[in-house]
């Protein structure tokens, strides 16, 4: 089924482009670039971190003794891909682990930190070796705004207060002083904090209404430090998972003006099935198709929470934070089922630019989208083994998508013909464009096609279309993924598909395709 948001570019486009109707192509594309929309938040292009795994240990963090290139125990190769990708934030601990996650047992001399039991994520004995020190100071290496999860279920609002101050008081009070016993002087710039993750589940199993009651009492012991409006922490309560429209609109009625932001997670699932969810790289076209069906369906979700949210906060000033998401496989066989570690295809980064162009057609609702996680885990941007990594398809579209981190959306028309396979309708073409701060514009173009290439005709209005230049995100085979052993199996290429005529650009993407153009 095509999402309502296609449908309506789709029939906005056969209204208002009647001359492009005659083009000898399949899609036809409308850039108005004298429209401008909502700056398209560069925290839509935000990761996530938990403990979970090999996320943290063995995969951003090794330890300063390990025969692993590092620097102060972060992977130096790590490091490296992730100053790449440019990423605007990062969140942390968890997930289900940061409502067990007590903090000050993560600080001080590392040979001192007590160890702790991580129940939800293979039963493993973690030594607390990566903490606030660690990660604080990791963001603050590569330019990340740190995305701190408190912990609401096993934790005290005490707890959490002093975590705060810990982290960004530069007061002469005990948790300030604490820190700087710890060998940090000055506090560090902590904006973003949720109150709780996924309250509803493994966060505490609670209603909506005692969570938003909860999310009101934590919220008035989290002080903010400093007196200029950058030190003012954004708080972001526990939202819905996939339709739970009921949640959100308890949330917003009874917390909604407490609140700066309100999450919503959603998987996924190629089969539809928490049981049995599919393999990462053994999956039939029909699969294929199934998948990006059920990702697609993150269109309707945002749309229908955003109207709750509407109805609370005409003027939007509280953010849809998408603080999870991404597609979640079967683990690769012969690994501990409890750290999710999956591989990664050409299937999951078409997936990923579906989705980065769902929240960027909202940028006036969604703020903040985190996908879940960086390294090792789920959908991840980065594979490791000891000494060598893997970029995965996934990392490749967010790095070559992130030039519309920051940049002013443009309204995009468009009209595509719909793929039909076994039970499934999926839009052929999904399209995005911004102009950056220094006057570019960047189109990016989605062929689900796994069979065919499709020719857009594509029209700018309202800017001159010069010589476009781009890159392009492509296989011939729906499962081709990266190796350890072939790491360079899918990655981008200059892209020579596009040719213009007078005012008319002609584009043709190949096969299950991500291209990225500069206009």
């Amino acid at each position: 089924m095509t999402p309502p948001l296609l449908r309506a570019a789709a029939l906005l486009a056969l209204a208002v482009a009647p001359a492009l109707a005659a083009a000898d192509s399949d899609t036809l594309v409308t850039v108005r670039a004298n429209q401008p929309g909502p700056v398209i938040n560069r925290n839509i292009y935000g990761q996530f971190s938990e403990h979970l795994g090999h996320c943290i240990y063995d995969g951003i963090w090794v330890g300063p003794d390990s025969a692993v290139p590092n620097t102060n125990g972060y992977s130096n190769a790590v490091l490296a891909a992730l100053k790449d990708l440019h990423v605007p934030l990062l969140r942390w601990p968890g997930g289900c682990f940061a409502d067990e996650y007590h903090w000050k047992d993560g600080i001080g001399p590392m040979e001192k930190r007590p160890s702790m039991y991580n129940s939800h994520w293979g039963g493993v004995v973690e030594n607390n070796h990566f903490g606030t020190h660690e990660f604080l100071n990791m963001c603050e290496m590569l330019g990340i705004e740190p995305y701190v999860c408190i912990n609401v279920g096993s934790g005290t609002v005490q707890e959490a207060m002093e975590w705060v101050e810990y982290m960004t008081s530069d007061a002469t009070s005990p948790m300030a002083n604490l820190r700087r016993a710890n060998g940090r002087d000055k506090p560090w710039k902590v904006r973003y904090l949720a109150i709780g993750n996924e309250s509803w589940g493994c966060g505490g199993s609670m209603r909506p209404e005692f969570c938003a009651d909860n999310f009101r009492r934590y919220n008035t012991f989290i002080k903010n430090y400093g007196g200029s409006p950058e030190d003012r922490i954004y708080r972001v309560a526990c939202g819905a998972s996939d339709e739970d429209y009921e949640w959100t609109d308890t949330l917003m009625k009874l917390a909604g003006r407490q609140m700066d932001g309100l999450s919503l997670h959603y998987y996924t699932i190629q089969t539809g099935s928490w049981e049995k969810k599919g393999s990462a790289t053994h999956f039939t076209k029909d699969e294929y198709f199934e998948t990006l069906g059920h990702t697609l369906r993150i269109e309707e979700f945002v749309t229908k929470h955003s109207a709750i949210m509407d109805k609370y906060d005409p003027k939007k000033r509280v953010g849809l934070c998408v603080d999870e998401w991404g597609i979640w496989t079967d683990v690769e066989p012969g690994t501990n089922p409890g750290f999710l570690f999956q591989q990664n295809s050409m299937r999951d980064a078409i997936l990923a630019a579906l989705n980065l162009h769902i929240f960027q057609a909202h940028a006036d609702r969604v703020v903040m989208a985190n996908i879940a996680q960086m390294v090792n885990v789920l959908q991840a941007m980065i594979l490791t083994d000891h000494q060598r990594i893997v970029l995965t398809p996934t990392y490749h579209v967010f790095e070559m998508l992130n030039v519309h981190q920051g940049a002013t959306s443009l309204p995009v028309e468009l009209r595509t013909p719909d793929l039909a396979q076994s039970k499934e309708k999926i839009p052929t073409v999904s399209a995005s464009a911004s102009r950056d701060a220094a006057g570019k514009i960047h189109l990016s173009l989605v062929n689900t096609n796994p069979d065919a290439p499709t020719t857009v005709a594509c029209t700018l209005v309202g800017a001159p279309l010069g010589a476009p230049t781009g890159r392009v995100l492509a296989t011939a085979d729906i499962t081709a993924h990266n190796t350890f052993d072939l790491p360079h199996a899918v990655e981008p290429r200059a892209f020579t598909g596009a040719t213009v005529s007078g005012d008319r650009l002609s584009i043709v993407l190949p096969p299950m395709s991500v291209v990225i153009l500069e206009l």
